[in-house]
């Protein structure tokens, strides 16, 4: 008896996975269809110029599928996917964001359609999210500053090293921080609800920032701008990636992986549910997360998250890599954003009303 159970159990499976084979399409099906399809369109909130390598790559190996990318801040990229959506308007076949927790409440509420990559198995499994939500990227989170402005012997390392600096130097420092405003910056958002996460010591800190009477902004070039013109001494929060290839060529930033802990961002990509190119979506997204495309990306200061690739020289132990998943858009609850903002705002205002 028990030789037969086992028996049905392996026609079962066996069964399982020949239909799971039939029902995914062939590698040459796939690109028959995507070739037909002649199109793909791409919402993303890199900058066009580090995509291009890759979507050049991607055409010479499927010249027949033309592309269009456009750059859009996160914040608005999922306000314009969702209304396009609503509106059973042409958008987005595949959207590429940083905004982790929006691309998490996207597919967990049905936006996102399911599609296994062969190249899933090179990625860390936090990377993969019901075959839907792909990290692409691991880009790390930290301080850039002004080489002129802060000395080599003040430099902060860790958080506890940047609030003391802040306190030290408070009047030298007023008007001289710059980091993202949460309010309008989804990513600002993001990244400071996972500074709570991780130490309660985010609150010290951020009253120091505070107290210096912060810039605030709504992306990370205008701060890499800022600190580079010495309009800011250093910004917080800032997303590396971007500062670490204005420094090849900018002798007056300077970067730090701070060493108490480095949160780290992914680039998040799944492909639409009323996708009208999807086979093409498939195809591109194959090749982002393929060694030739994770290497080109890598190349544009896009740090791979592919297990067989170095990620950037950012040691294990101290990386707090922000998981996909549901847990992502608990602080989207408007209840919990509201209270978050306003406790954001009192911290703000507190450090204004400070001598």
């Amino acid at each position: 008896m028990r030789i037969l159970y086992a028996g049905l159990l392996l026609c079962v499976a066996l069964i399982g996975l020949a239909a799971l084979h039939f029902m995914q399409p062939s590698r040459e099906a796939l690109v028959r269809q995507a070739n037909a399809e002649g199109e793909l369109r791409i919402y993303g909130n890199a900058d066009t110029d580090a995509v291009q390598p890759l979507i050049d790559s991607f055409r010479a190996r499927h010249p027949g599928i033309a592309i269009r990318y456009e750059d859009i801040n996160s914040t608005a990229l999922n306000a314009r996917f969702l209304a396009e959506t609503a509106e059973g308007r042409p958008g987005a076949d595949l959207v590429w964001s940083s905004a982790m927790d929006l691309q998490a409440k996207l597919i967990n509420d049905g936006y996102a359609q399911s599609y296994r990559s062969p190249e899933a198995s090179a990625l860390p499994a936090s990377a993969v999210w019901r075959d839907m939500g792909y990290g692409v990227t691991a880009e790390p989170v930290g301080f850039v500053y002004n080489k002129r402005l802060i000395a080599p012997d003040q430099v902060p390392r860790t958080h506890e090293a940047l609030e003391r600096l802040l306190r030290d130097r408070h009047d030298a420092l007023m008007g001289q921080v710059i980091t993202y405003d949460p309010a309008r910056s989804n990513l600002g958002y993001l990244t400071l609800t996972q500074d709570f996460a991780i130490t309660r010591d985010t609150r010290s800190l951020l009253q120091a920032i505070a107290g210096a009477r912060p810039q605030l902004s709504t992306m990370t070039t205008p701060m890499i701008d800022a600190v580079a013109e010495g309009r800011a001494a250093i910004a917080y929060n800032a997303l590396l990636p971007y500062a670490v290839e204005r420094a090849e060529t900018d002798a007056r930033i300077g970067i730090v992986l701070p060493e108490d802990y480095t949160i780290v961002v992914s680039r998040v990509a799944f492909i639409a549910r009323d996708a009208r190119h999807p086979a093409a979506a498939k195809l591109f997204l194959d090749h982002m997360l393929s060694r030739e495309g994770q290497t080109l990306l890598a190349r544009q200061w896009l740090p791979p998250m592919r297990t067989d690739l170095a990620a950037g020289g950012l040691e294990a132990e101290r990386a707090r890599p922000i998981r996909g998943g549901p847990q992502l858009f608990v602080n989207l609850d408007p209840v919990k954003r509201r209270r978050f903002l306003a406790d954001w705002d009192a911290i703000l205002a507190e450090g204004a009303a400070a001598k």
